[in-house]
């Protein structure tokens, strides 16, 4: 396909966080784009702060005339149901039609292409990589799955020579892509619903792995695929060492395979975006970007919205919001908290996400949610899913080996909150408990 042949380009389900990012690219390289989706969100809203057309009904009279088959790109997300009368329409009369990760493929496969995969760690370390390249000068242009704090935008630059992706093993879609330079954060099970067992999620990431050669392959220390090895107080091949906290910022050493690179100093909590870092900084390296350059990079990385993202920062008075939804996730969010605010009561609020990961990893969750002082426990946020029989929130809230402990409303939540005596309040998850942080901020903040 010749995306110059392309003049127009509809997104059904253009509110995604990876949609929204192609909707931005294609925006700025002068595509008329238009899109559909369920719901208003505050990602739709800042589509069409910058001119974007964007409708939230599903009804073909709402498709611009002159989007004709021949001009006109079509791209739909997974989560849109088989009934959808504008998918259809567009089927019906053979339109081009594309997954998110296919058109990925195809504007990156003429690039030299950093592809960072992984169940956890792919948005911050891609959005981590994307600065440093960005911050250092590199014609790049990054795809990511999260609002990245410095640009407030899941698109950073418009470079034509350099990309950098997310690769998303959901559906196996990351096998769509054509990397130069590739990484894997992590290999947990996940996306159980599609791939069935944990072993079929191994072999994706082994045949995404096979895409670029050992060399060109970074991998976490302990992960069963041959390439440069990251890791934290190890022997990986880079190894984050001495490390230590100062006003609030990881200050340590990276150990290379051919020298050490001494008072690298990172914001984002959590021995995990440790990890994220220095796959960063090893596949900059790789570029050929000067220490210096990622070192100042790195230092001025804010984080990307909803990965432990600080809502409020006060003496008395802390706010975290996360996208954690599954417990690894919530197992870094915890020792995180903990590490930053010892001694401190933390209060947790959680959304599960999906029926089928909340049934195939129930006890892990259980287990991850009891380490908090206090667990505020919502309903299952569906997505794209149909309600499992005897899949809820309170079989779960009953395996939460914790007295403090209570199912809530979103209503609920917010009196929970303002009546707690808790130092850290944390909402965590990757439903719509991200569209009440606004409102949970004001509250807490009305509260003190």
């Amino acid at each position: 396909m010749n995306l110059n042949q392309i003049h127009n380009v509809y997104f059904i389900g253009i509110g995604g966080i990876g949609m929204s990012a192609l909707a931005r690219y294609f925006q700025y390289i002068g595509k008329k784009v238009v899109g559909y989706d369920k719901t208003p969100t505050q990602l739709t809203d800042e589509l069409q702060d910058i001119g974007l057309e964007i409708h939230f009904e599903d009804n073909i009279s709402l498709i611009p005339a002159d989007f004709y088959v021949e001009n006109t790109l079509v791209i739909v997300t997974p989560a849109v149901p088989v009934s959808h009368s504008e998918w259809n329409y567009f089927i019906e009369r053979e339109y081009n039609i594309k997954k998110r990760a296919e058109v990925l493929g195809i504007i990156t496969k003429d690039t030299y292409c950093f592809a960072v995969a992984g169940t956890h760690g792919k948005t911050t370390t891609s959005s981590i990589l994307g600065h440093v390249l960005y911050e250092s000068g590199v014609d790049v242009t990054a795809f990511l799955g999260g609002i990245v704090e410095n640009y407030n935008s899941n698109l950073i630059g418009s470079g034509k020579t350099v990309t950098v992706v997310e690769a998303d093993e959901f559906d196996r879609s990351f096998l769509h892509l054509h990397p130069n330079v590739s990484c894997v954060t992590s290999m947990d099970a996940d996306h159980l619903d599609i791939y069935g067992d944990a072993a079929s999620i191994e072999e994706s990431f082994r045949e995404f792995a096979a895409k670029t050669s050992s060399e060109n392959l970074y991998v976490i220390k302990g992960l069963p695929l041959e390439g440069n090895t990251i890791g934290v107080n190890n022997d990986a091949d880079f190894s984050a060492q001495n490390i230590r906290i100062e006003n609030g910022f990881y200050v340590f050493d990276v150990k290379t395979p051919t020298e050490v690179v001494q008072n690298v100093k990172f914001g984002l909590p959590g021995h995990h975006n440790l990890t994220n870092a220095l796959l960063a900084f090893a596949m900059a390296k790789s570029y050929g970007v000067s220490n210096e350059k990622i070192i100042a990079a790195l230092a001025s990385f804010k984080g990307v919205r909803r990965r432990f993202s600080f809502q409020i920062r006060e003496e008395k008075l802390v706010y975290i919001d996360d996208y954690a939804h599954h417990p690894t996730e919530i197992n870094a969010v915890h020792q995180a908290v903990r590490e930053l605010y010892p001694g401190k009561k933390i209060i947790a609020a959680f959304q599960p996400h999906l029926f089928s990961r909340t049934k195939d990893f129930v006890d892990g969750f259980a287990e991850s949610l009891s380490q908090f002082d206090e667990i505020l426990l919502m309903e299952i946020y569906p997505a794209r899913e149909l309600p499992m029989e005897g899949v809820n929130s309170t079989w779960l809230l009953n395996k939460i080996d914790n007295p403090n402990k209570k199912l809530v409303s979103k209503d609920e939540l917010f009196t929970a909150f303002e009546n707690s005596d808790a130092d850290v309040f944390i909402t965590i998850g990757a439903g719509d408990i991200g569209e009440l942080v606004k409102d949970l901020k004001k509250a807490l903040h009305e509260k003190n």
